[in-house]
């Protein structure tokens, strides 16, 4: 299943970067990739799992570059 979040006032391209290698590590997951132009993280997970990976996504976010929504 694929989920994708919008990651609103996402300002450093170095910081998608880290967020998607991030994501792309946690269990669960099958691919993640994040869009700096249109500030979206795309992510591929294993059907069940939906909602803790997307928990689990939104911190890893936050961490980076706090100023995300």
């Amino acid at each position: 299943m694929k989920i994708t979040l919008q990651l609103k006032n996402l300002s450093c391209a170095n910081c998608a970067a880290k967020i998607e290698r991030a994501v792309s590590k946690l269990e669960g997951v099958k691919s993640a990739s994040v869009n700096f132009f249109t500030s979206k993280l795309s992510i591929e997970v294993i059907n069940g799992m939906e909602n803790e990976i997307m928990e689990k996504a939104a911190k890893i976010a936050v961490k980076t570059e706090p100023q995300i929504i």
